[in-house]
């Protein structure tokens, strides 16, 4: 039989905006329709102790693709990650969004990985969602610097 092979993609940005800004865009994800080319969002499960903690379910539409992504790691200020439950035919898909300092702004690493459902698929969805997310992380990085405070500011 003939095994599915892994697929990898990484994207990685810069944004004049701290790391605490990016992390807080990243956990709502009411936001993300925001600065993303995703079509909107909502809350299917709320996660352990908070309604975007661990194990959320949060959904997202985009034209006719529905997403379901559960929130699987967060540590603040540094990585929030994901990984998709439903909506797209691929197997194992998880997404780590890391946020490095990097003078007094972020590196944003967006980097994900995932197996094809089906055979023959996987140069297309590392193609498509390699520049599906490049497009997510442009985006993240442009409107942390529009919303972060102004010096002297609390974030």
């Amino acid at each position: 039989m003939y095994q599915m092979v892994q697929k990898h993609i990484d994207v990685e940005v810069t944004t004049a905006a701290e790391p605490a800004v990016v992390y807080a865009l990243l956990r709502d994800g009411s936001s993300w329709p925001v600065w993303s080319p995703l079509g909107s969002f909502e809350l299917a499960r709320e996660g352990s102790g908070e309604p975007e903690g661990l194990g959320a379910v949060r959904v997202f539409r985009t034209g006719r693709f529905t997403s379901w992504e559960e929130v699987v790691e967060l540590v603040p200020d540094r990585r929030f990650s994901y990984a998709l439950r439903h909506g797209l035919p691929l197997r194992g898909y998880r997404a780590d969004v890391d946020l490095t300092p990097e003078g007094t702004g972020t590196r944003i690493r967006w980097h994900s990985s995932f197996r094809p459902g089906i055979f023959g698929t996987g140069w297309f969805y590392r193609w498509f969602l390699g520049r599906f997310i490049a497009r997510m992380a442009d985006g993240l990085a442009a409107h942390s610097v529009a919303v972060r405070p102004r010096q002297g500011e609390a974030p």
